[in-house]
Formats: structure tokens, C-alpha cells, sequence
């Protein structure tokens, strides 16, 4: 070889390394923080990449993506957010319920923001309005589906005998509380009997199962919270060993042998999410950027458990169901 040649091919393969990283550098970065865990949240981060892909951003490619997951420890969630600041990110994308997208509004006013909430944006503080946040926070809530009284609707069609009622709140969620609230109006508007119980831990779900039961309770409703999603093994579990119907506000449970889920669409908001954000990518201002209002239901059914618990599925049901499992 001459040695020309052998210069051109070192400097050219010297080159590549630099041509890579100033390739790496020139991606945009992103904090994902969520308060619960990897494999939990699985299908919302593919339908959320999916939506930052279609805007033209492909992680590992034209996106860099730091992951941050409490596991359920919401105590973690400061030095989490504050991590991401560090980084110096683009943007953070936070979801979970409400404590981490606090967490990321202590850890900074500045840095773009984009949420995903269950509950009311305006209600809980995050947004000045809707069209018009105000600041450096924007997202996509769902908390119109997410929070209504459909669950009962439901059960009403399960159960047409007016059957007492049991719900599980979880008070460390203001979006479960109001969840709660909304089908306590709803059942006292048609006389329907309903006990209301709550749990802020995994030790305390258990007696707050039974204790709904012990009221007289025929079957439960779960409100939206990211910690009982995190918990959906041992609520599914439970609903089994008492032989009661219940209703979950997520399709994770029916897939994991639940009765039916009642609720907003996860995976659509996600991907909406996914868009939101490659907005503010683009140069969106979080601040004059309206919260996207994610309204698609989803009702999944799981057949095998309703012939366990010898329920007989309403054709009118089955005909609005997303999914049905036989």
C-alpha cells in the first residue's frame, strides 16, 4: 500500500469517531421521569416514541432519551427531577400522577415541560388554562375520560339489580379522589348504595378490599391512580380470591386476568404526548402551546373472567368493547 494511501485510510478512520460523537452531540436530549417502574409503563413509552418518530424524532438516532423511574417511591422524585436538570435536557417529559410533575416544577421554571395528567391541568395548578398555559409547562391530559362516572354506567349493565358498590381511592392522587367524588354524585343522583374506601400502600389495599366487601359490596370499582396501575397484580389477585366483579380505569388489568377496564385510551395519550413534545422540540412555546385533551375511551373485556365470576356479558356491552378476550 502506499503510504498516501495508508494516510488517507488513518485519517479517514481517525475521523469517524469524531464524525460520531459531533453526530451523538447534535441530538437533542430528553428527561422522562415517571414515578413508577420500566415494565409498567412499557406500552405508553413505545406509543409515546411512536409519536416523537412520526414528528421526525427516532431515539438513538435523532433523539437522545434519559430514563429516570421512582419504582413507586415518590420520596426518590426530587433528586430524580433534579438529575434531569443537570443533564441540561431539551425538555422533560413527566408522567405518573401528580407528584412527579411537582417535582419537576420545583426542580425548574425554565426548562420546557410537557406532562401527561389525569387530572384537571388548571384544577391542580400545572397550567394558567388550557389554550394557554403560561409558563414552561404544557402536555395532554385525559381527565375528562379518565375521571367520570362511566365505571357505574358499567357496573349497571353488569349488574342491573342496583347492587351496592364498592370504590378504592387512593388520597396520595388528587385524580382519584376526584374519580371517587365523581361516582359518589352519580350513584347518589339515582339512589345507588356505595361504600368508599382508600389505600396510600400496598399493605393497606388488602383491608381496604375486605373491608368494602364486609360492608356488602358486590363488586369495585378502581379509580385512576398511577399506584394502584403500579399494584395491578395484587388487585386483579384480590378481585379473584373474593369471586367480586371489578372495574379497572386501565386495558393492563384485563390482560393480567381482570374483569373489564373503563377508561381514558393510554396509549393514544402517549402518543399524543410523543407529538406534544416533538413540538416543543421544534420550538414550540410550552407557554403559548394549548394542553392536548386526549378523549378516546377504551373498554377491554376479559370473557373468561366473567364466566368465572358467572357473569353473562350484555351484547350492547360487547359491541363498544376495544378489546374482548375470549
Amino acid at each position: 500500500m502506499k503510504r498516501r494511501d495508508f494516510m488517507t485510510l488513518l485519517v479517514g478512520a481517525a475521523a469517524w469517531p469524531f464524525d460520531a460523537w459531533a453526530q451523538q452531540a447534535a441530538r437533542p436530549l430528553v428527561g422522562f421521569l415517571n414515578s413508577a417502574t420500566a415494565v409498567q409503563w412499557a406500552p405508553f413509552v413505545d406509543a409515546f416514541k411512536r409519536g416523537l418518530k412520526e414528528s421526525g424524532y427516532n431515539e438513538g438516532e435523532t433523539v437522545a432519551i434519559e430514563y429516570r423511574w421512582a419504582e413507586g417511591q415518590n420520596d426518590r422524585l426530587p433528586a430524580l427531577a433534579t438529575d434531569l436538570v443537570r443533564k441540561a435536557v431539551a425538555v422533560i417529559v413527566v408522567s405518573g400522577g401528580t407528584p412527579p410533575v411537582l417535582a419537576v416544577r420545583a426542580a425548574t421554571r425554565t426548562i420546557p415541560v410537557a406532562f401527561m395528567t389525569g387530572d384537571d391541568p388548571v384544577e391542580v395548578g400545572f397550567v394558567a388554562s388550557l389554550d394557554r398555559p403560561g409558563a414552561n409547562m404544557t402536555g395532554v391530559t385525559i381527565f375528562r375520560v379518565a375521571l367520570g362516572p362511566g365505571p357505574l354506567e358499567v357496573l349497571r349493565e353488569l349488574m342491573p339489580d342496583n347492587a351496592p358498590i364498592g370504590v378504592l381511592v387512593s388520597p396520595i392522587n388528587p385524580g382519584s379522589e376526584t374519580h371517587g367524588r365523581n361516582i359518589e354524585q352519580a350513584a347518589h343522583t339515582t339512589g345507588q348504595r356505595l361504600f368508599v374506601a382508600r389505600a396510600n400502600s400496598a399493605g393497606e389495599i388488602e383491608s381496604a378490599v375486605g373491608s368494602l366487601i364486609n360492608q356488602g359490596a358486590r363488586a369495585i370499582v378502581i379509580t385512576v391512580s398511577p399506584f394502584f396501575i403500579s399494584q395491578r397484580d395484587h388487585l386483579v389477585a384480590l378481585a379473584a380470591r373474593h369471586a367480586i366483579p371489578a372495574i379497572y380505569p386501565v386495558r393492563g388489568f384485563v390482560d393480567a386476568g381482570g374483569l373489564l377496564s373503563y377508561g381514558a385510551d393510554l396509549v393514544d395519550a402517549y402518543h399524543d404526548l410523543g407529538l406534544q413534545t416533538a413540538r416543543i422540540l421544534k420550538g414550540a412555546n410550552p407557554a403559548e402551546l394549548p394542553v392536548r385533551q386526549s378523549d378516546k375511551l377504551d373498554i377491554a373485556i376479559n370473557r373468561k373472567t366473567a364466566s368465572v365470576l358467572g357473569l353473562s356479558i350484555p351484547s350492547t356491552l360487547l359491541a363498544r368493547a376495544n378489546k374482548v378476550i375470549e
